[in-house]
């Protein structure tokens, strides 16, 4: 959508205010994705992912790639870039408390991505892992957010193939 995308930046880059912080220039392409342009907000968030490698700052590479799990068109495109996330959450370095904050995001994610590849079984795995992490969780709006998203996809697990699985 041509009406989201700004003039060239000083460093080339399309639509990056050049100097920009680094979580300033996710969240406008988080703002570009909710709007409806997937397509540029993937490409913004995959620059910022080889950006991010240069930095090693997890909770950006953690962020980045559970952004981009999330613009994804394909469900296994979306796995991948889901597991990324996790694998940056799992870092040694960086904010832990931010990162344990995203945990289970994190795996609902993952949850939903097997879902839409008709893994149900490898969702309600996931579902379960974002079920344990979400109690560290305070009542704000985001952790209410992700409580009611959990719900919404273990009522559609329940209904897409009978009773839950025993978790292990």
């Amino acid at each position: 959508m041509a009406e989201h995308r700004q003039e060239t930046g000083a460093a080339g880059e399309e639509g990056s205010a050049a100097g920009e912080p680094l979580p300033t220039r996710i969240g406008q392409a988080v703002i570009l994705h909710r709007g409806g342009d997937r397509e540029e907000a993937r490409n913004r968030l995959a620059r910022l992912w080889e950006e991010a490698a240069e930095d090693g700052d997890p909770f950006h590479r953690c962020a980045i790639a559970h952004y981009l799990a999330g613009a994804q068109d394909d469900p296994a495109a979306g796995l991948e870039w889901g597991r990324r996330a996790l694998a940056a959450a799992r870092a040694p370095a960086g904010d832990r408390a931010a990162v344990r904050a995203l945990l289970p995001s994190l795996h609902l994610s993952l949850a939903a991505a097997h879902a839409g590849l008709g893994d149900h079984t490898a969702a309600r795995h996931e579902l379960a892992r974002a079920r344990g992490a979400v109690r560290e969780l305070p009542d704000d709006a985001y952790g209410v957010g992700v409580r009611a998203a959990i719900g919404d996809l273990a009522r559609w697990l329940a209904d897409a193939a009978g009773p839950p699985a025993q978790s292990p």
